[in-house]
């Protein structure tokens, strides 16, 4: 294995210039996807490296439960810097099990709040909550998800921006961005080095959700005047909703940034960039930086399987 055991921690670098150009360049709804692919790919691979090497530096330590074979020399040279690298890894992949741990008990913890504040309610799609303060926000959740408003944001709306709110928290529950959200912060969570992506996945996701609008409603100005007057208005729901656990940051997407790709054309559909461009150059890059840690992952595994089989007594 050599080196190569250690590439997927530091591959995720190559995803870094894609972030940003994907935002805005790639269609929103292929900027969410191939960015939580990407991140996905690249947060499994290193944590298998950081497994990889716990057990070299596991099977050094006094009294431990591993084979002895586990801790010969051949074992160890297939790590470099065994000594060193290999228990510092098991507090690493600790850490790395325990954040991501907290993370889904998290999730899991603010879905279960969220709808007991909703016992009770109505059990209509759109669920409209007689609060004076203004907010709205998507709650996923079974076999239908709601949307959630209180009149007090309802009021400060006309008719046709509430239907662009609607159309938008809808696309939230249609395209399921929960499910791309956690993943990135999952992602995040197992290697620092992602966290570039899930701040692009969250203003993709939110700007999917506004095409998704303008497309529905048909007029892409009457989303972004909903959008930024609800904005200017809201002040954030009292219960922390999973979209807003997901996406870090009081706002999950720059709002000015939303309203001015609005008030341009409509972006193109494309299924994969051309390479000849900078966006398709960086996406190529990213692609081939996940293919590449994948496979070093692979084959650090399987080498090390094979290693650790022939070292271990029948």
């Amino acid at each position: 294995m050599g080196v190569f055991v250690f590439l997927p921690l530091v591959l995720p670098l190559t995803a870094w210039p894609i972030a940003r150009l994907a935002e805005q360049r790639l269609h929103p709804r292929t900027a969410t996807r191939l960015l939580t692919g990407v991140a996905a790919v690249m947060a499994v691979c290193s944590t298998v490296c950081l497994a990889l090497t716990m057990v070299v530096g596991t099977a050094q330590l006094p009294g431990n439960p591993l084979p002895d074979g586990w801790s010969d020399p051949e074992v160890r040279a297939a790590v470099p810097y065994d000594e060193v690298v290999g228990k510092a890894a098991i507090p690493a992949l600790c850490a790395v099990l325990l954040a991501c741990g907290r993370t889904l008990w998290r999730h899991r913890r603010v879905r279960r709040a969220a709808h007991r504040a909703l016992a009770g309610m109505p059990g209509t799609e759109v669920v409209v909550l007689p609060d004076g303060d203004p907010y709205a926000y998507a709650l996923p959740g079974g076999r239908r998800g709601r949307v959630v408003v209180t009149t007090g944001l309802l009021d400060r709306l006309e008719p046709a921006e509430r239907r662009a709110l609607f159309a938008h928290e809808r696309a939230h529950l249609t395209a399921r961005h929960h499910r791309f959200l956690l993943a990135v912060q999952l992602a995040a969570r197992a290697n620092p080095f992602l966290r570039p992506l899930r701040t692009a996945v969250s203003y993709t996701a939110e700007r999917w959700a506004d095409e998704e609008a303008a497309r529905k409603v048909g007029s892409r100005r009457t989303v972004a005047r909903a959008i930024g007057k609800a904005a200017l208005v809201s002040r954030g729901a009292p219960l922390s909703t999973l979209m807003g656990f997901a996406a870090p940051g009081p706002a999950p997407g720059p709002v000015p940034r939303r309203v001015k790709a609005l008030l341009n054309p409509a972006p193109v559909v494309r299924s994969w960039p051309s390479v000849f461009t900078t966006v398709g150059l960086a996406a190529w890059g990213a692609a081939a930086g996940a293919a590449v840690s994948a496979m070093s992952s692979a084959n650090s595994a399987v080498t090390m399987v094979l290693i650790l089989h022939a070292a271990t007594p029948l």
